[in-house]
């Protein structure tokens, strides 16, 4: 492949990306509605609009009239024509959504895990869920693929599960590889909070800006959105956000460290003491603001929501009581609008933005022979 050819195809990839994400934010559009969101030329929105028409991925809506001339034509987004299923595995379960093309989850399923289970055990319970889910549902041949969200710390970059925390049977597991073999199908694999976060960009749009996602499920996790796409850190594992040391003298975790958040947390919970823990939470999302100086922060995980109320309320109280400059340094704290499922939606949709969305620069860009 030629430096060229690279160039033309991430080129004509990343036009079809913008307007499929315009076609996920408006209910229709134009040609000259993507002229003028995306500043293509006419030339070039016609041809890519003939390239996502002829893969049935938008479709003519009608017409519109404005007066002298021809009536431009309405076109709007097929959300059946392409599906993904998004697997969100914790310690104990295993959650799978059926996502469209708009990013609707369309089903949602969460069964137990055995107790520190084996590649092979997650593996056989996934294809199973899978085929319970598309089985009747006649969207397996619309099917682009299947996307994990997993416990870390992981090798997004290689496929990699390295020492997932809390399970003995996962070092250096080639989870991506081995799950494609498995189940026949492309898979996308990525850090739990990593795949939430990107749920919540897609839900929030443009609007998104340097944004935080706290899960609590298991074990607590974050997940960052930061200049307008996931962060994952130069070896793909940022977000090991419970494992920040917030007492010196602390317990033992289930990292090797003393004192780290998550198990500072979890000793209050565990004990029924939920106000503790939250304020325990709260310290850290405070600590990150003050590192990282974010526009949102969204609770999320089936831990977290059993009492959100006690969550919201804990971190909100310590955000604004932080903020010393309430005129300008302000940050949104809120529930995730995808609940339990945000982690498991985001994995789909992060194989959907695989296939349909933006084009990996790294990858795309490749001078061959």
């Amino acid at each position: 492949m030629t430096r060229i050819t690279a160039d033309v195809r991430f080129l004509r990839g990343y036009n079809q990306a913008r307007v499929m994400a315009l076609g996920r934010t408006v209910r229709t559009f134009e040609r000259s509605t993507v002229v003028e969101a995306t500043g293509l030329t006419p030339q070039a929105v016609s041809k890519v609009i003939a390239r996502l028409s002829a893969d049935g991925l938008i479709r003519p809506a009608g017409v519109r009239r404005t007066g002298i001339g021809k009536p431009a034509v309405v076109y709007e987004l097929v959300p059946d024509s392409r599906y993904a299923i998004g697997a969100h595995v914790a310690r104990r379960t295993l959650r799978l959504v059926l996502v469209d093309l708009a990013g609707t989850v369309h089903h949602s399923t969460v069964s137990p895990l055995p107790g520190d289970f084996t590649p092979e055990q997650f593996l056989v319970a996934l294809a199973a869920g899978i085929d319970a889910m598309t089985g009747s549902s006649g969207v397996r041949g619309r099917l682009t693929g299947v996307g994990i969200g997993m416990i870390g710390p992981l090798d997004h970059a290689h496929g990699l599960v390295r020492d997932a925390h809390g399970l003995q049977h996962w070092h250096d597991v080639p989870l991506r590889e081995i799950a494609e073999k498995h189940l026949g199908l492309p898979v996308h694999l990525d850090k739990d909070v990593t795949a939430g976060i990107t749920a919540e960009a897609w839900r929030h749009g443009g609007t998104f800006g340097d944004a935080a996602l706290i899960m609590i499920e298991s074990g607590i996790g974050g997940g960052f959105w930061l200049g307008g796409t996931a962060h994952r850190g130069a070896h793909t594992n940022a977000g090991e956000f419970g494992h920040t040391v917030v007492d010196l003298n602390g317990p033992r975790c289930v990292c090797g460290r003393h004192g780290c958040l998550e198990i500072v947390h979890n000793q209050a919970a565990d004990a029924g003491d939920i106000d503790r823990a939250a304020r325990v939470v709260a310290v850290g999302v405070v600590n990150l603001l003050q590192t990282l100086d974010l526009a949102h922060v969204v609770l999320a995980g089936a831990d977290l929501l059993r009492h959100s109320r006690t969550y919201l309320a804990a971190v909100t109280e310590a955000v604004q009581a932080d903020a010393r400059r309430a005129d300008w340094l302000t940050t949104k704290v809120t529930l995730s609008s995808l609940g339990a499922d945000v982690i498991a939606a985001g994995a789909a949709m992060q194989v959907l933005d695989q296939h349909y969305g933006i084009p990996e620069l790294a990858h795309s860009l490749i001078v061959g022979s």
